[in-house]
């Protein structure tokens, strides 16, 4: 199989490298460092608290007893980092991209999957979610627009496979995204900017491709292709769209052994994968499949391959149950403390089982031992109290939002005041462009002004924003993407006229930010470590782990982010 080249691989990022690049045979590629193989998980939601709960047992669930024997198998050996922070904000995108770069969203650019850059201009083709088309100027001065890394960009969203031609029931790759729906550059004479092009510095998958080493993800979107960053290459890449229409999967059944060739709930809302509690094992299901074959040394989709250096998935089943309602069932929290409802709980062990799988995949071909587990994830989920839970405006007038307040001063494609439009972007936080030369106090006078109504907890607006991000604007010192304005509201306000979420992610909050981070091989010794971590420094760690230079990361020489403590030295005892 040939590897997505996405673009060519950097000369400068390879002279970095902490050795030269080495031959392509597996061996000589890791010379003397013991860690040969990185697999890299993102249990998307899962709080540090859920994994506590689940290792541990907590009152009212399960008899009390644990209900995630295999993960706890694996903290065993291992290091547990109990305040590890995602991204600000939580998003999906950011946090994806904040694991695999080591940046924040200052440095990568990265701030949601839908967001605005006032330096690009439209696609040529209006997307899938509604970004309009729009005119661009080849060299000339840029428009703005809205910017659209998901399921919008596909060919055809409701097909798993995006739509790509000659395609795979589940299996389109890159080839599903289409770059007539792509914001464009007129700085580059109106070229489609791509998902790994959009990223602004290099990530893990470029650095070790280019070291010699064999590279493979899998994840929910073709959007999320970005991970392998300017320069980079992914050797192998799966991603069948999550919110295509439900199709029974011939041949897939979950780690717990439930078929999936027919659709398992077909009752539920079928146009999309997130919309029912069972339908969502079946979706992670194909990746979970994916991942065991790599480690047998094939491609996702059982071609004769080698073993990827760095490889993994995002997990998207506890996410759906923290969130969901279902026909009236509700998933989330029974409590503040964190104990899952039966949904939720479905859930955590189905992905329990799936880890499960993978490691005995590791045992069965010897692997285990040469091979990091890191499970962490692109986000958490906020609130975990269900009695906090507050929808504006929700099904039932309650409140409003900053976009809909300050809909007149937002460019069109960010302003509620569009009926057909992709809308802001607001979950439980906002974030604000402002139409160029409108009057940012003003602004902010006016949402201050509806506090109430909006659940303000916290504006971010000029200084505070330049010192966490930079300062935003087009010109010279100023960052097209960065926000006007951030409002973060009260615990437990989300933005949303949905009547079926009782929890969401994307803001600032504990628990939008404090997630499972562990980092798992047979030869360490159990540790807790309570420091502040974030998950950005996963990236620097992985390559130092595999013997490589972390200054090979452009986000480590301009952030100077660290590798996580202990680590090495606890593969080194």
């Amino acid at each position: 199989m040939k590897p997505y080249v996405l673009l060519a691989a950097s000369a400068a990022i390879a002279a970095t490298l902490l050795s030269p690049v080495r031959s392509a045979a597996e061996d000589d590629y890791h010379g003397e460092h013991r860690i040969k193989h990185v697999l890299l998980l993102s249990i998307d939601g899962m709080h540090a608290v859920d994994f506590l709960n689940c290792s541990r047992g907590i009152d009212g669930v399960n008899g009390g007893d644990p209900y995630c024997p295999n993960l706890a198998a694996l903290e065993h050996n291992a290091i547990n980092y109990t305040a590890a922070s995602t991204s600000k904000p939580s998003d999906s995108f950011p946090g994806l991209m904040s694991i695999v770069t080591g940046a924040t969203p200052k440095t990568m650019g990265v701030y949601y999957d839908v967001a605005y850059d006032r330096s690009l201009d439209a696609p040529a083709k209006t997307t899938g979610n509604g970004v309009a088309a729009g005119p661009c100027t080849p060299f000339g001065l840029p428009t703005g627009t809205t910017t659209e890394y998901e399921e919008g960009i596909d060919r055809d969203q409701t097909k798993v496979n995006g739509g790509a031609p000659g395609a795979g029931l589940t299996d389109g790759g890159i080839a599903s995204i289409d770059p007539q729906r792509l914001p464009r550059d007129p700085a580059a004479g109106c070229a489609p900017v791509y998902p790994w092009n959009f990223v602004r510095v290099n990530t893990i998958f470029g650095v070790i491709h280019a070291a010699g080493g064999y590279t493979a993800w899998s994840d929910k979107h073709p959007a999320y292709s970005s991970v392998a960053g300017p320069g980079g290459v992914l050797d192998d890449f799966y991603a069948p769209e999550i919110n295509s229409d439900v199709i029974g999967l011939p041949g897939v059944s979950t780690s717990e052994g439930i078929s999936c060739a027919a659709v398992r709930d077909p009752s539920s809302d079928l146009t999309a994968w997130t919309n029912s509690f069972q339908n969502i094992q079946c979706y992670d299901s194909l990746k979970v499949n994916a991942i065991v074959r790599e480690i047998h040394g094939k491609t996702h989709n059982g071609a004769a391959a080698r073993m990827p250096t760095i490889f993994g998935m995002n997990f998207q089943a506890v996410s759906v149950g923290q969130k969901l309602i279902e026909s009236g069932v509700k998933g989330g929290y029974l409590n503040a403390a964190g104990a899952p409802s039966a949904s939720l709980l479905s859930e955590i062990e189905y992905v329990d089982a799936a880890i499960g799988d993978m490691v005995n995949a590791l045992k069965d071909t010897g692997k285990l031992e040469d091979t990091l587990i890191i499970i962490t994830a692109k986000h958490g989920q906020s609130p975990i109290d269900p009695n906090l839970y507050k929808a504006h405006p929700g099904k039932t007038g309650n409140g409003t939002s900053p976009a809909t307040v300050l809909e007149n001063l937002l460019p069109d494609s960010e302003s509620p005041a569009n009926p057909n439009g992709i809308g802001p972007t607001e979950d439980d936080i906002s974030l604000l462009w402002l139409k160029s030369g409108t009057d940012v106090e003003g602004a902010v006078q006016t949402l201050e002004q509806n506090a109430t109504a909006i659940g303000l907890g916290q504006i971010f607006y000029g200084p505070s924003v330049a010192l966490n991000y930079n300062k935003p604007g087009l010109g010279p010192g100023l960052d097209p993407r960065t926000p006007d304005i951030i409002v973060t509201p009260n615990i437990g306000v989300t933005y949303t006229g949905s009547a079926a979420k009782l929890e969401e992610h994307g803001g600032f909050s504990h628990d939008d930010t404090n997630v499972m981070l562990l980092v798992s091989n047979p030869s360490i010794r159990h540790k807790s470590v309570s420091t502040f971590t974030t998950t950005s420094q996963v990236a620097p760690t992985i390559l130092d782990v595999l013997g490589l230079n972390p200054n090979a990361l452009q986000a480590v020489g301009i952030e100077g982010t660290t590798a996580l403590p202990e680590v090495n030295s606890a593969l080194d005892k």
